[in-house]
């Protein structure tokens, strides 16, 4: 396969039904140490709010965690839900996690709320910054963390502590064309969520490429797809594990993110017609099958888009399934 096209991992911490949220973070913490040995070159954390399905919903403080379990992967956010947030105290907390695990430390952001708005607004208590401003913090969010002046007026002499030889790389993460447009201009590397969006233009990479400007921390274009993938011995069995997403996603759509079911749970629902419907058009977002069938749609990913790395997100119940999924991936790919 592509062997310059590196593989890296994406992880929402799911709740599995069954479990709860501390087996969760540690079934995360005991993954991120897995893809660290198999080679991986990133592991990334999600962030989620009022979620009985996700429970990361503080990667930073995730991160402090498995950087102390892990010895050589890449690790950080995808992302941090930037407008909650103030630009400098989040160039603090990624300071701090870089001065404990040097040249090591990714800071993705995003523009989404990764959750519902009254949540959102909880998050921000009476904050008035919404979404319209994600721009001007992201240009500063990337002084800050480059020891430069920020741009909104008032900010320029901020400077956010402690001091790094090497600054987190930052990232742009998006499932549209703003967010492409957005990692453009400022010179930031550009991951897209295939696995929340699969209509993708087809020449949304060719545009952030002709358009990207250098940044103070990236003089090329980069870009990454991430796409949910589960990767099993045989096609069946494939299948068969991805039965509990297809249930989890139809009880999403409803509004109710309760733990990730079982297969038997997923096989014994009674989908409506419509909902079946709903399962075969949610399968477009996804890579399923043996190993050699995985990398083969992953292959066509990376020539059609042209890029340079791959993210992978995984969720089954099983984690041992979970587990040799990874396994299998990285060994054929």
């Amino acid at each position: 396969m592509s062997k310059d096209i590196k593989l890296s991992v994406l992880d929402q911490s799911p709740v599995k039904a069954g479990l709860d949220a501390y087996a969760a973070l540690q079934e995360t913490i005991d993954l991120a140490r897995l893809c660290d040995g198999l080679g991986y070159s990133r592991y990334w954390v999600a962030e989620h709010h009022a979620s009985g399905a996700l429970a990361g919903c503080s990667p930073e403080v995730l991160l402090g965690r498995i950087g102390a379990e892990t010895k050589n992967i890449r690790l950080g956010s995808g992302g941090i839900m930037l407008p909650h947030y103030s630009p400098y105290k989040v160039a603090e907390n990624f300071k701090i996690l870089e001065t404990l695990y040097p040249n090591r430390i990714d800071l993705g952001i995003g523009r989404a709320p990764g959750t519902d708005p009254f949540t959102a607004a909880a998050i921000r208590y009476g904050s008035q910054l919404g979404p319209e401003y994600f721009p001007t913090m992201v240009l500063d969010l990337q002084a800050l963390l480059n020891d430069t002046d920020p741009k909104t007026p008032g900010l320029e002499n901020a400077r956010a502590y402690p001091k790094v030889n090497t600054p987190p790389h930052l990232w742009m993460l998006g499932s549209s064309e703003d967010s492409c447009a957005l990692a453009a201009s400022t010179g930031l590397p550009y991951n897209f969520a295939y696995f929340i969006n699969p209509e993708i233009r087809t020449d949304i990479f060719d545009h952030y490429r002709d358009n990207f400007q250098p940044g103070p921390n990236c003089d090329a274009p980069r870009s990454v797809l991430t796409v949910f993938t589960i990767c099993a011995d045989t096609e069946k069995e494939a299948i068969e594990l991805s039965r509990s997403r297809d249930l989890w996603f139809i009880r999403l759509l409803r509004g109710n993110s309760g733990p990730f079911p079982s297969i038997k749970e997923a096989t014994d629902y009674p989908y409506s017609e419509r909902e079946r419907q709903v399962i075969k058009e949610n399968q477009r977002r996804r890579v399923v099958g043996t190993p050699e069938q995985v990398c083969e749609s992953l292959e066509l990913f990376t020539k059609r888009f042209k890029l340079d790395e791959l993210m992978i997100l995984t969720i089954t119940h099983s984690e041992t399934a979970r587990r040799h999924s990874y396994e299998l991936l990285n060994s054929a790919w």
